[in-house]
C-alpha cells in the first residue's frame, strides 16, 4: 500500500468516524434533553435552557404519574393486552401468511383480493362503533385485541419472506409423512425468525401505543389503558396550570405553586411510555434490517 493510499483511507476512517459521532448526536439528544427536563423541577424548565442534564433534580414530575390511583391497574391492562395481542396477532398473521403461499388453496386470488379490499374502502369509525356495539365489545378487555389480530400489511411482509425459503423443505416433510401444522411450527417458523421478530415488535409497539381505542369504545375505568391515563394525567396539568394563570390575569394571588408543569409531566411520560421499548428493541435489532429486506423483495 502506498503512502498516499494510507493517507487517503486514514482521512476516510476520520470523515467517517465524524458523520457516525454526528448522528449519535442528532439521535440521542432528543431522548436525553426529554430525560433531563424529566427529572427537572417543573417551574425550573420554564426557565428553558435544559440541554441533557438536570438543573433542579426531582422526582416529582414521575411522582405526578406514579401516583395517580389509575396507573398500576391501567399499566396491567396495558402489559396483558400487549402480551395477549402480540402473541394471538402473530400466530394468526403466520398461518395466515403460510395459508395464503399456497397457490394451489381453492380461490386463492379471491381470498387475496378480499383481504386486500379493506386497506382501501373502510366503513369509518362509525361503522365500526355500531358493529363493536351489537357484537358486545364495547367496554370489553377484548376490544384492545380482536380488532388487532389480523393486520394485512405484516401478512404480506411475512408472506413475502416465506416465499424465499425453498418449497422443497416443506415437499420432503410431507415426503416424510408430516403434515401442514408440523411443516409451518416445525420447519418453516424457525427459518422465519427475522420476520417474525420484525413483526412482533411492531405489533407489540401498536397495543403498547394505543390509545384511541380507549377513548371510542371504553368508558369502564377498570379497563384503561396506560396511555389513556397518561394523557388524562397531562390534561389535568394542563388545567390546574390554567386555572392558576386565569387567577392571576385577574388579580387572584392563590397560594399554589405547582411543582410540575404540563411539559415536565408530559417529559416524565415520554420516559415512561417509551422506556419498554427502547430496551427491548436491541435484543430484535439484529432480525429487524433482515426481516424488512428479505420481507419486501419478494411480493
Amino acid at each position: 500500500m502506498s503512502k498516499k493510499d494510507s493517507l487517503s483511507r486514514k482521512a476516510f476512517y476520520i470523515f467517517d468516524i465524524v458523520i457516525m459521532l454526528l448522528m449519535c448526536v442528532i439521535v440521542l439528544f432528543p431522548y436525553l434533553n426529554v430525560l433531563a427536563k424529566a427529572f427537572n423541577e417543573g417551574q425550573d424548565t420554564m426557565r428553558g435552557g435544559i440541554t441533557i442534564f438536570p438543573r433542579v433534580f426531582t422526582l416529582e414530575n414521575f411522582g405526578a404519574v406514579l401516583r395517580d390511583e389509575n396507573f398500576w391497574r391501567s399499566a396491567f391492562v396495558t402489559v396483558t393486552v400487549v402480551i395477549v395481542g402480540t402473541l394471538l396477532g402473530l400466530l394468526t398473521q403466520f398461518l395466515s401468511a403460510y395459508v395464503l403461499l399456497n397457490e394451489k388453496l381453492y380461490g386463492h386470488k379471491f381470498w387475496l383480493i378480499l383481504i386486500m379490499v379493506p386497506r382501501y374502502i373502510s366503513g369509518g369509525l362509525i361503522a365500526n362503533y355500531i358493529f363493536y356495539a351489537n357484537i358486545g365489545m364495547l367496554n370489553n378487555y377484548w376490544v384492545y385485541i380482536l380488532p388487532g389480530c389480523f393486520g394485512v400489511y405484516n401478512m404480506i411482509i411475512i408472506r413475502s419472506y416465506l416465499s424465499s425459503i425453498p418449497s422443497s423443505l416443506a415437499e420432503s416433510a410431507r415426503i416424510d409423512g408430516a403434515n401442514d401444522i408440523t411443516i409451518a411450527f416445525r420447519i418453516i417458523m424457525p427459518l422465519a425468525k427475522p420476520v417474525l421478530a420484525t413483526v412482533t415488535l411492531w405489533i407489540a409497539v401498536a397495543h403498547w401505543n394505543d390509545w384511541t381505542t380507549t377513548l371510542y369504545y371504553v368508558t369502564d375505568r377498570r379497563l384503561f389503558k396506560l396511555q389513556y391515563v397518561l394523557m388524562q394525567v397531562m390534561k389535568e396539568t394542563e388545567k390546574i396550570q390554567a386555572i392558576i394563570k386565569e387567577a392571576e390575569m385577574n388579580g387572584i394571588i392563590l397560594n399554589i405553586v405547582p411543582k410540575v408543569t404540563t411539559e415536565s409531566v408530559q417529559s416524565a411520560q415520554l420516559i415512561i411510555t417509551t422506556l419498554p421499548i427502547v430496551c427491548i428493541y436491541p435484543f430484535v435489532q439484529k432480525y429487524f434490517i433482515s426481516g424488512i429486506t428479505l420481507g419486501a423483495v419478494k411480493s
